[in-house]
């Protein structure tokens, strides 16, 4: 199960450099139910995903480079790229900043999972994040997949 809250970001924090930060390329080959093909760094997944906005069944299955340059060809509409980097905030929750390259260069979006909805629910988050976006499907990867350009 994938608890999570999604935020546009007022500014980006300072000292982006100083935190882990991953690459991510991802393309869907379907978007209901949603199963998306993913790169991140050098691991590579299948995911499925049902439906549902704040929580959501989610299934990661690793894939090969091989298997994942097959079915990355595959895939519907826009292929998303993206950096992800991880900022831990007071709570000790990790916000996972995605910033996005290619079609959708300029978009920013933060996200924080969390063990239980009642844990979702209760979050406040840091100044530096703006509205919660997490109940707009316009802001779901899989629908930006679709799109020729995001309305942010």
């Amino acid at each position: 199960m994938e608890i999570e809250r999604k935020f546009l970001v007022h500014a980006i924090p300072a000292g982006l450099s100083g935190y882990p930060c991953r690459q991510i390329e991802q393309g869907y080959l379907c978007t209901e139910p949603v199963v998306r093909v993913r790169r991140d760094n050098d691991s590579y997944y299948l995911t499925y995903k049902g439906s549902g906005m704040m929580a959501r069944e989610e299934h990661n299955l690793p894939l090969t480079p091989s298997s994942y340059a097959h079915l990355i060809r595959k895939a519907d509409g826009n292929i998303i790229t993206k950096r992800r980097y991880e900022i831990p905030d007071e709570t000790g929750h990790t916000i996972e900043l995605d910033i996005f390259e290619g079609v959708f260069s300029g978009t920013v979006l933060a996200e924080v999972e969390f063990d239980s909805i009642e844990e979702a629910e209760a979050y406040s988050p840091p100044a530096w994040l703006a509205e919660d976006v997490t109940n707009d499907p316009s802001y779901h990867n899989s629908v930006m997949s679709k799109l020729n350009q995001i309305r942010i």
